[in-house]
């Protein structure tokens, strides 16, 4: 019994923790301390907080990764929920490892806006468009986080010529075409931008990088 006990707590998955990028949420965890632990098999439940009963996650019962998609069964934001995982090797199966408390509204992380850049004589017009959502309309479109969120656009101009890390902010607000003037021709300017959530004060990472010539 003695062994048995050591090996359930050898093998108990670790640090178990809900990741989530525009309500892609994703249940993730360590494995135990377990010499053989590539053998082990992982089980993953999730419940809405509150609920008595936990539910099986049938792409993830039995697996040997240490990350699930639950996406789809957290798609009521608003919702707090749990997971747990518990482990099984050589036929000894692992006490459940809880994650902490998940609200995907309140805690995923925004993604930047895609941003395209068109440049006219003087002037560059940004156009943004709002990270999307994994759910979809009726029709088919994912959902962008704009109906989620009171969302601010927040656009930075690189002027290459100095410093790579020298952005300035040139526009906040929720335009979604916005035009930089009084630009000096023959010089090549870059635009970031971030998307940022005034409600939680959190600003998503920079854009990947667009540049033009003037």
């Amino acid at each position: 019994v003695m062994e048995n006990q050591d090996l359930q707590d050898s093998i108990k998955p670790q640090k178990v923790e809900f990741r989530s990028l525009n309500f892609n949420s994703t249940l993730h965890w360590q494995p135990g301390w377990a010499r053989e632990a590539r053998d082990t098999l992982y089980f993953v439940q999730y419940k809405v907080y509150g609920q008595t009963t936990w539910q099986n996650k049938d792409d993830c019962w039995g697996i040997q990764n240490h990350v699930c998609d639950l996406t789809h069964e957290t798609s009521d934001v608003r919702e707090p929920y749990y997971g747990r995982v518990k482990a099984a090797l050589a036929g000894v199966y692992s006490n459940w490892s809880l994650s902490c408390r998940f609200t995907p509204w309140r805690e995923t992380m925004i993604g930047p806006p895609t941003v395209t850049v068109v440049h006219s004589n003087k002037s560059i017009i940004v156009k943004l468009q709002a990270p999307r959502s994994p759910y979809k309309r009726k029709k088919g479109s994912k959902i962008p986080m704009t109906n989620y969120y009171d969302l601010l656009y927040q656009v930075f101009i690189i002027n290459n010529l100095l410093d790579e890390q020298h952005r300035v902010l040139v526009y906040e607000g929720k335009d979604k075409v916005i035009k930089i003037k009084d630009l000096r021709p023959g010089v090549s300017y870059c635009i970031v931008a971030k998307t940022y959530m005034p409600m939680l004060d959190r600003s998503s990472a920079y854009s990947s990088r667009q540049c033009t010539v003037l």
